[in-house]
């Protein structure tokens, strides 16, 4: 297995102070080595038309064996305003050009819902036919307009829209019916209830089994149930939630296109070493190592 995660400006060997450009991309693939990562997000600032810098970064993260696992592109592509929509649509579609020239694994993003004021909030149509079918007609303008090479279109799961289980996210690849069209991994976003939370096991081997071998990209994090009246989650540092990291973990070996393994929404530099020598630990334990 690959591990991966951001890499902070200041982490950069050589350091600004030294004069290293944050926008070097040998200076970027050598922070991901230094750090233990051998998969990368997509670098930041590369836009439509910037070829010469794509090529510089494909070339610099082939150089040294650092895989591109996804460009994310995060926005709401059922977005009530019809202009926004559109918007949201182009810059996807934008997004899935930029990884397949990158040659990354896959352009994600969520599927979207129909609340008004949170991009990726929770309405009561979020689960409705209408909404499947703007998930599939979305997921078909998207990869019929860039017509990818290698690069997959892939929606995130997520706990109050679609696909929220391995179940939805067959039936989506089924409609779409797009060879371009994948899974992002992030079995903790299916965990929306305390049944799963307790038995997660039960629901990463699930997602496994009937999604594993659409798997392009995943997501590593932990998810804690809170100690309220009410249900709520809660997403803390690996290893301090409820969720299986080793069960997962297996799962994704077991899969033979080997997928990247992804750490994120963590804030500081010390907390993902912290979250890396945990991952890391684990995978060891269990006979798993990531690649050094």
């Amino acid at each position: 297995m690959r591990l991966g995660g951001p890499v902070f400006e200041a982490r950069i060997p050589g350091g600004e102070c030294a004069g290293v450009d944050s926008n070097d991309p040998e200076a970027i693939a050598r922070a991901h080595r230094a750090l233990g990562y051998k998969a990368a997000y997509a670098p930041g600032r590369l836009g439509p038309g910037e070829s010469d810098r794509i090529r510089a970064v494909r070339e610099a993260f082939a150089k040294h064996d650092v895989i591109i696992a996804e460009t994310g592109v995060w926005n709401n592509l059922m977005e009530p305003d019809e202009s926004k929509r559109k918007a949201n649509l182009q810059a996807v579609t934008e997004g899935l050009a930029l990884a397949d020239e990158l040659g990354a694994r896959c352009c994600v993003n969520i599927a979207g819902g129909f609340n008004a004021d949170f991009w990726a909030g929770p309405n009561r149509r979020n689960f409705s036919r209408a909404a499947f079918d703007f998930a599939v007609e979305n997921a078909r303008k998207i990869v019929d307009a860039v017509r990818p090479r290698t690069a997959k279109f892939t929606y995130e799961m997520m706990p109050h829209m679609l696909p929220d289980s391995a179940d939805r996210y067959l039936k989506l690849i089924e409609a779409v019916d797009r060879p371009a069209f994948g899974v992002h991994l992030d079995i903790v976003n299916a965990v929306n209830s305390p049944d799963r939370a307790y038995d997660s096991a039960a629901v990463i081997k699930d997602c496994i089994e009937k999604l594993g071998r659409y798997v392009v990209s995943c997501h590593l994090k932990d998810i804690r149930l809170e100690n309220d009246s009410v249900v709520r989650f809660k997403e803390v540092p690996l290893g301090e939630g409820d969720f299986d990291i080793g069960a997962y973990l297996r799962g994704i070996a077991g899969l033979p296109q080997q997928p990247p393994v992804m750490l994120e929404h963590l804030s500081t530099p010390a907390e993902y070493d912290r979250a890396r020598t945990y991952a890391l630990q684990v995978a060891r334990d269990l006979g798993l190592p990531f690649e050094a």
